[in-house]
């Protein structure tokens, strides 16, 4: 049974909203992913990041391959009750499957996408399967 805050938000058609990871401490952006209801309520009651994977079409716990788990210290919600925003302690100082910081490691510069975050680790060397 879905919760009655849960049910105020406005999800999209396909029951998911946009959920931006944010470190609790620099404030910067770690990375975007998919919400469902279902992953939003794991969310609060393992005080874990949980997220909807779309691609496989199930629920996906940060780091549950990697070990870079998110704990969550907050949870905001915009003006429009479409989007959240996760306040993570991100373990491990790794929230990218590219094995850096954050998955925003490129930025616009004279016309090309330049690299400006370094591989602080090896994603061969993270997922190991």
């Amino acid at each position: 049974m879905t919760a009655d805050w849960c049910k105020q938000l406005k999800w999209s058609d396909d029951g998911l909203l946009p959920a931006v990871a944010q470190d609790v401490n620099s404030g910067k952006v770690l990375m975007v992913a998919w919400m469902n209801s279902e992953a939003l309520c794991a969310t609060v009651d393992e005080g874990q990041a949980v997220y909807w994977s779309r691609s496989r079409q199930k629920l996906w716990r940060k780091g549950e391959q990697s070990g870079h788990t998110q704990l969550v210290r907050e949870i905001l919600l915009d003006c429009d009750s479409d989007t959240i925003v996760l306040q993570v302690e991100q373990l491990g100082g790794i929230a990218c499957h590219t094995g850096r910081e954050s998955c925003f490691f490129r930025k616009f510069k004279d016309g090309a996408w330049e690299t400006v975050e370094p591989v602080l680790k090896d994603p061969n060397e993270i997922y190991q399967n």
